[in-house]
């Protein structure tokens, strides 16, 4: 029988004495604070970009108009206005190849293809310099794209340096199980932060002079290092999850080590693992934020940037960071269905087996 909304209410709102009191609570808090958040984010808001009516309501009602008078250089950062096309196509395209594969809307052949044509394809029309586009320097690429290519980049590199990082931990040789181990503990002994600062003003000084590496390639290379740490770890606690019954049976059909580890141990480990990864994009996604430190402008500081030199509109830096709130959450919120997505046909796969 198919449990009804009053079954679904009892399970899990009214389940016993405390759940219920704990329910009957919030919703009389939010009865009594969601229609003044309603009137303040819509009845009164001014969604024209027209700084006079908003600062005529002053602060009775949100100003949009910030968002719609600000919204290019918010999303787009630096990047030379004409040209804004190029971000734009680029933010597309990447888009594209990420919902593709999220959504499983092509197979692995033409997945892999589309990932190589995208990445490349974002590089050149964010960077120009070929088939009559304008060059523009990565030191002007900021807002949506800039947050992209490190988060995406960040957990597609990541996770290789990962894997093999969590199986030197485990390696029958005492210097590689060393190495790996003071890398995991060391880059997870420091912040976010210290790492960016590293790669961004100290790395500079320590190489040959005349020698210069662009300063998105070094961000960049601390993210994944960064991320690595921390998903090695997570990988590593899916590999010692995996029964030892398991490596049994694949030494018994006669594989190799190298065999058993990428049919047998390495899918049941990956997918044990998949909420925790998921954990982990979430995290590189929100923490390319912190690029604003070393004057790279992605989202938070390309509104920074925007709100910096325009005293009209400065005192309405509370709406641009609830727009830039949104667009963080839509994007955690697709890599958290993602995430169940994947959960999902690993118990359908399972319980078919």
């Amino acid at each position: 029988m198919k449990p009804t909304l009053l079954d679904w209410l009892r399970r899990n709102l009214f389940s016993d004495a405390f759940s219920s009191l704990t329910t009957l609570a919030l919703l009389a808090a939010a009865l009594w604070w969601l229609p003044g958040l309603v009137d303040w984010l819509l009845l009164q808001a001014r969604f024209r970009p027209d700084a006079a009516a908003c600062a005529a309501v002053n602060h009775a009602g949100a100003c949009w108009g910030v968002v719609a008078e600000k919204y290019r250089i918010i999303l787009f950062g630096r990047y030379p206005y004409e040209e804004q096309w190029r971000p734009l196509l680029a933010t597309a395209l990447l888009l594209t190849a990420i919902l593709a594969g999220s959504l499983r809307l092509l197979s692995r052949g033409p997945l892999l293809a589309a990932w190589t044509l995208a990445l490349p394809g974002f590089l050149l029309l964010m960077g120009g310099g070929w088939f009559g586009l304008s060059p523009v320097g990565s030191d002007q690429w900021g807002g949506l794209p800039l947050t992209l290519l490190l988060a995406t980049l960040g957990m597609l590199l990541a996770l290789p340096l990962a894997l093999l990082v969590a199986l030197g931990r485990q390696s029958s040789l005492p210097l590689l199980r060393g190495l790996c181990r003071i890398y995991v503990e060391l880059v997870r002994g420091v912040p976010l932060i210290s790492v960016l600062f590293l790669a961004s003003f100290l790395f500079p000084i320590i190489l040959p002079q005349g020698t210069s590496v662009d300063v998105l390639l070094r961000v960049q290379a601390g993210i994944v290092l960064f991320a690595a740490a921390y998903l090695s770890e997570t990988i590593r606690g899916g590999l010692q999850g995996v029964p030892a019954g398991q490596h049994d049976a694949a030494a018994a059909l006669g594989l190799g080590r190298w065999q058993a580890l990428r049919w047998i141990i390495l899918p049941q480990a990956l997918r044990a693992v998949v909420p925790s990864m998921m954990n982990s994009a979430v995290s590189i996604f929100k923490d390319t934020s912190l690029v604003t430190v070393v004057s790279m402008y992605e989202l938070t500081g390309a509104l920074s940037l925007a709100l910096a030199g325009d005293a009209e509109w400065r005192s309405f830096q509370l709406e641009g960071y609830l727009f830039i709130g949104l667009i963080y959450w839509i994007g955690c919120y697709a890599m958290s269905r993602f995430s169940r997505g994947l959960e999902q046909a690993g118990s359908n796969a399972r319980a078919m087996a």
